[in-house]
């Protein structure tokens, strides 16, 4: 499957996979139905592409327009893949990559807010519901009305006790589930 942005400023570039299966990339359809659900709010957007991996996701919000985005993942060779493929569709000035541990990470204390995180992890590990958790637990992550959104298989998913977050839409588009999540409403 190549890879592609396929909306915005970097429309059509083509970006490079990480070899081997340590990623999953998105399909266009998911990408597609992801961004058309989000629509004019990207612009201007902060983002974290949590475990990025090829950053599919966080590279079509810049070239839909959103401000910055955050490339995160632990493994060299993903975070190789991503640097290129930022530099590729021209967008180092407004991203910034992290290698290191997920968790780690969310765990931390805050230094900026994101009004979309995304939430892709390697599959059946528990990861997105891991990831989840703790930013439940340290909400300084998320802006006030921003979203978490996570990417699984459909079989992975279960509802999670969650203080501060709450589910509030689902969309599955064959072996792709995303789950959206913001902040529960104080009333």
């Amino acid at each position: 499957m190549s890879l592609r942005v396929i909306a915005g400023k970097a429309k059509g570039r083509k970006l490079k996979s990480v070899l081997g299966d340590m990623t999953r990339p998105v399909m266009d359809r998911v990408k597609e139905a992801l961004f058309n659900i989000i629509a004019g709010d990207v612009i201007d957007s902060i983002w974290w592409d949590l475990f990025g991996g090829t950053g599919a996701i966080g590279i079509e919000a810049l070239s839909r327009g959103a401000a910055f985005v955050r490339f995160s993942d632990l493994n060299r060779a993903p975070i190789e893949t991503m640097k290129f493929n930022v530099e590729h569709c021209g967008f180092n000035s407004q991203a910034e990559i992290r290698r290191g541990d997920a968790f780690a990470f969310l765990s931390a204390k805050p230094d900026r807010l994101f009004e979309y995180i995304y939430i892709a992890p390697p599959q059946y590990h528990e990861m997105w519901s891991n990831a989840l958790k703790l930013l439940d637990e340290n909400l300084g992550w998320l802006t006030d009305d921003g979203w978490v959104i996570a990417q699984i298989d459909p079989t992975e998913y279960r509802e999670i006790e969650l203080e501060n977050l709450e589910e509030f839409e689902q969309r599955k588009y064959g072996s792709t589930l995303l789950v959206f999540y913001g902040r529960k409403s104080s009333s």
